[in-house]
């Protein structure tokens, strides 16, 4: 950067033309800041962990909280040794997390249990329950399938709901004491209604009946947030807001935050896929693709979630709860044997050796399988997760064998989700992806356009991801806000603002890729006997 664009960075943030977007991350609270021109131009991040306590995977307010404030304060320091100056306010704010998941308040604003994220499994009768009801696709994962199983468990919490959200929806009335979501977000809650972008009259009123007999006069549309599309005024930030985020004083109130969105949509964003026929994938803790649809689904499918972009057109999402995080734990012990030999490189140089590796190795990964299930699974029917490494014989162990059995593996479970959307005749031009694992260019993206069976395109925001995308939302509502009536619409601007100059890289399906994952796909659902065999003896 030349010191004539330092200076024009650093006269936007002191007059307040930024945007920021914070997004709660599986393992990382990332914030991103972005110019007038939504090229990012400083970061912060936060690292954190789930945990799993009493069987329930959770993080607690507390660190929530904290975290929110060490991703602020780490993005406060990087402009202020990039800039030499300290942002004191901002054109808008956005705040992106985790989808789905339960988060029970009382009316005076206490969390009634501990925050069930998307990883538990806990709500299958729940769930199957309500697919059948609703004929509707309603996973494990979703938050009213939480309540639900909450009232059939008879849960001595259910009587003193007053409201219950998701984490973004949670940060978001933090910062401005309004209890809404935006409408992809809020899709994975209770299913949205595309003609009207709001929930669905019709399911409501079949859950209020359900419901009746075990909790009258429970109202559902009461509990859940309102809902709101992109570009919408979500609020302002107020004086308790800031403090919250910024306890040393500097920040000030009022600025404007974007409805909150889930980190399926803020993906969309940072990727522009929010037009039909476009589709992107989203790598990191969890791994899942979205894919904006022309027409209704014609059958419902265990595998799909139906959600919807932040502007509330119909996705069919493929959600796999395991992503990134084996390879994560296995590019950490090669990293260790690096600097037990004297080499101690960075994340990044051991990903890149690890990653560039596989590209050497056989197509089908030298009949080496990986799984990568921490936790359970529901598109291949797991309640749990064990990680395995599993081979024959006969197999070739190699280091570029290994590593490409691990990302095949990584891939695996999208793969099966993906081929059920083939069967429905769901046409898809491009896939765009983003997420961390593609970094190392050329890698990940090249075998997931083989296990996807389509280009995939990977910008240069690839590794911003979701803080990226929701701080482009806020710059968006910023914008709409002032153009009233006359503003344009999401996908319009993202075309036509964010992404008319942007800089894609395109990975076409190889041909002996793709034999060889076909190969490996079919050898990993074979396999799959032996993950739930290690899940009923471990």
């Amino acid at each position: 950067m030349t010191l004539q664009d330092q200076a024009t960075v650093r006269d936007a943030i002191t007059a307040g033309r930024t945007t920021l977007g914070i997004e709660l991350g599986s393992t990382n609270i990332k914030a991103c800041l972005v110019g007038p021109d939504h090229v990012p131009v400083a970061a912060g991040n936060h690292a954190w962990e789930n945990e799993l306590v009493d069987g329930v995977w959770t993080y607690s307010l507390d660190a929530v909280h904290a975290g929110l404030q060490g991703a602020y304060a780490a993005l406060v320091a990087d402009v202020e040794e990039r800039y030499g100056v300290r942002p004191t306010t901002y054109a808008g704010l956005g705040v992106s997390a985790m989808m789905h998941g339960y988060l029970p308040f009382d009316a005076a604003g206490d969390l009634l249990v501990p925050f069930r994220t998307w990883r538990n499994t806990s709500t299958g009768p729940a769930a199957a329950e309500l697919s059948e009801l609703f004929g509707h696709n309603v996973p494990l994962r979703w938050s009213i399938a939480h309540l639900y199983q909450a009232i059939l468990d008879d849960e001595p919490h259910v009587p003193q709901i007053a409201s219950f959200t998701t984490l973004a929806g949670h940060v978001h009335r933090a910062l401005t004491g309004r209890h809404v979501l935006g409408v992809g977000d809020a899709s994975g809650m209770f299913p949205i209604d595309p003609a009207t972008r709001d929930y669905d009259q019709r399911m409501l009123g079949q859950f209020r009946h359900l419901v009746a007999a075990k909790r009258p006069g429970l109202q559902v549309e009461g509990l859940l947030p309102a809902v709101l599309p992109a570009g919408a005024d979500a609020g302002r930030l107020t004086p308790e807001g800031a403090a919250l985020l910024d306890p040393t004083g500097t920040l000030e109130p009022g600025i404007l935050l974007c409805p909150p969105e889930g980190d399926a949509g803020t993906g969309m964003v940072a990727t522009n896929a929010v037009a039909p026929r476009t589709g992107n994938i989203s790598a990191g803790t969890s791994v899942f693709a979205m894919v904006v649809l022309e027409e209704p689904l014609t059958s419902v499918h265990h595998e799909l979630d139906l959600v919807t972009t932040p502007a509330g057109d119909l996705v069919a999402m493929v959600h796999c709860n395991n992503g990134a995080s084996e390879l994560d734990a296995w590019a950490g012990m090669f990293g260790e044997l690096a600097a037990a030999l004297g080499h101690d490189g960075g994340a990044d140089e051991v990903f890149g050796a690890l990653f560039r590796a596989a590209l050497d190795g056989e197509p089908d990964g030298g009949g080496l399988l990986a799984y990568n299930y921490l936790a359970g699974e529901p598109i291949t029917g797991l309640d749990e997760g064990r990680p395995l490494v599993v081979r024959t014989p006969g197999s070739r162990l190699t280091l570029a064998n290994f590593m490409r059995a691990q990302i095949y593996g990584a891939f695996g479970t999208l793969a099966l989700g993906m081929r059920v959307l083939h069967g429905e005749g769901v046409a898809i031009d491009t896939m765009f992806a983003h997420g961390g694992v593609f970094r190392t260019e050329g890698v990940a993206q090249r075998l997931l356009a083989a296990a996807v069976g389509a280009p995939v395109a990977v910008g240069r925001t690839a590794g911003e991801g979701g803080a990226w995308g929701i701080a482009v939302l806020a710059a968006y509502a910023r914008a709409a806000t002032d153009a009233g009536d006359g503003a344009e619409s999401l996908a319009d601007y993202l075309g036509t603002r964010v992404f008319a100059d942007a800089e894609l890289e395109v990975a076409e399906p190889d041909a002996d890729d793709l034999a060889g994952f076909t190969t490996y796909l079919e050898r990993y659902t074979a396999g799959l006997a032996v993950e739930r065999a290690a899940t009923e003896a471990l």
